[in-house]
């Protein structure tokens, strides 16, 4: 009867020291895991600001790009505007000779 009482007292002992060793691999497996997501994280961030930094760069490029087309285009329908009014001007000068001319003759007809 002793013998089977200090058989089982060893085979609690052995329980006891599995389940100690089963906790501490849990921890370190839960240490693990909280370092990985915390890498896991921190490399997310650094991704994440690299991205935005290349899409500010982006479009500030094409900001300028597209700013300096505007005022190229600006110029250019200046330019397109001022020739417009250049040739409704002389257009108008024109016409209006005619409509004098036009005027004159019919004026002199009603005279005769």
């Amino acid at each position: 009867l002793k013998m089977e009482s200090s058989g089982n007292h060893g085979g609690i002992q052995q329980l006891l020291a599995a389940e100690q060793e089963a906790q501490q691999i849990v921890n370190a497996a839960r240490t693990a895991k909280m370092a990985r997501l915390k890498q896991a994280k921190e490399e997310a961030e650094t991704e994440i600001a690299d991205h935005k930094t290349t899409t500010e760069h982006s479009f500030q490029r094409k900001l300028e790009e597209t700013s300096g087309d505007s005022g190229a285009n600006v110029k250019r329908l200046e330019q397109e505007t001022d020739e417009k009014i250049e040739q409704l001007k002389n257009e108008a000068s024109r016409i209006s000779r005619d409509v004098v001319d036009m005027l004159l003759k019919h004026v002199t007809t009603v005279n005769n």
